[in-house]
């Protein structure tokens, strides 16, 4: 079991059950720089989309100024010698509508959503993946730089197991998936359990809301984290690497 010693990411505290985020379109934005993240102490940057070989994938991690301070933060509450592994960030529009396009098709079947009225099916689909709804007053949250997708790496550089991969199509995908009894079937989903609680409450504590479908999705300024905090969203969506640079 990880060994705890910072009581602002106590394992111990459940992942609490939350709807799904409804569309919030309350915004007040800011003109914040975007900052590119590089692997060091306190994370590793591993960009995934290049890897799976996205036709429009970003190689570069980028989030917002504002962001990248409560990252700081965020790592700063978890165990000595722990640190986050980055997988995505900021997306250009074209990756998110690639990637919509490209799920859509694994949703339906995994999930046998084949019947469903076109309007249920597309709000099941975007449960795992953002509408890619070219307006960057009400954007897909990855096009913002206030969403990141990441996990947990122990002191080895090892990846803590999470009881299912990133962009994975299941029900065990949702955050608090293993705080129900019936999910916990062993030592093995106990520590499951204990390692999404560490990722969960480092970064909450930091001033972070999490995507209750997947446990490997926070944000901070952009639509989701209005909703959840009853604030305005501060950050447009910023469609192309251009525009990072303009």
């Amino acid at each position: 079991m990880i060994n705890i010693n910072n009581k602002e990411a106590d394992p111990m505290r459940p992942i609490p059950t939350i709807g799904d985020p409804e569309r919030y379109i309350d915004s007040a934005f800011v003109d914040s720089a975007f900052i590119e993240l590089k692997s060091c102490d306190l994370w590793d940057v591993k960009m995934l989309y290049p890897i799976l070989h996205m036709d429009h994938a970003e190689e570069k991690c980028f989030v917002r100024k504002e962001m990248y301070e409560r990252l700081v933060k965020a790592a700063g509450n978890l165990p000595d010698g722990y640190r986050f592994r980055i997988w995505d960030a900021w997306r250009p529009f074209a990756l998110q509508h690639e990637l919509f396009e490209k799920y859509s098709v694994d949703i339906i079947r995994d999930f046998h959503l084949e019947e469903l009225p076109e309007a249920k099916r597309r709000a099941a689909i975007c449960k795992f993946v953002s509408d890619p709804v070219p307006d960057t007053k009400v954007p897909p949250a990855h096009t913002t730089g206030g969403a990141i997708d990441l996990t947990l790496l122990d002191p080895e550089g090892r990846e803590l197991p999470m009881g299912c991969g990133f962009d994975a199509f299941t029900d065990k995908t949702c955050a608090a998936y293993f705080e129900a009894p019936e999910h916990v079937q062993g030592a093995a989903d106990e520590q499951v359990r204990e390692n999404r609680r560490l990722l969960y409450y480092a970064m909450i504590d930091a001033g972070f809301t999490n995507l209750p479908s997947e446990w490997w999705h926070y944000d901070y300024g952009d639509r989701f984290w209005a909703y959840y905090m009853r604030k305005p969203a501060i950050y447009e969506g910023v469609f192309t690497r251009e525009e990072i640079h303009g």
